[in-house]
């Protein structure tokens, strides 16, 4: 049986992406939505932290710059914000990113 990409005179359906990722994979420049924070092992303080900050489900969140060596901390703008998250903290929120546009 054909795949619905392969069948003749259908436009092919686009890329779907990866269902989320963690913040701290994100490219830098890329955008993305929150997906979820979680603290995981680290203490529950540190997402109620995260979510105060604005990093809440459904925002959309983008990568600004990165440290020295791509290494921390990572810049990342959430709303009106730009907040510098160190790398576990980036790694406990869950991203979708957004396709970018065409030019």
């Amino acid at each position: 049986m054909r795949s619905k990409q392969s069948v003749p005179g259908r436009p092919p359906e686009p890329m779907k992406l990866a269902e989320s990722m963690k913040l701290v994979d994100l490219a830098t420049g890329a955008v993305a939505r929150v997906v979820s924070v979680s603290s995981g092992d680290a203490a529950a303080e540190m997402g109620r932290r995260l979510a105060e900050l604005g990093f809440l489900p459904g925002e959309a969140v983008r990568v600004v710059a990165r440290g020295l060596m791509a290494r921390e901390p990572i810049a990342v703008r959430v709303g009106t914000g730009t907040f510098a998250l160190r790398l576990f903290e980036a790694a406990c929120i869950r991203v979708s990113p957004e396709p970018t546009p065409a030019r």
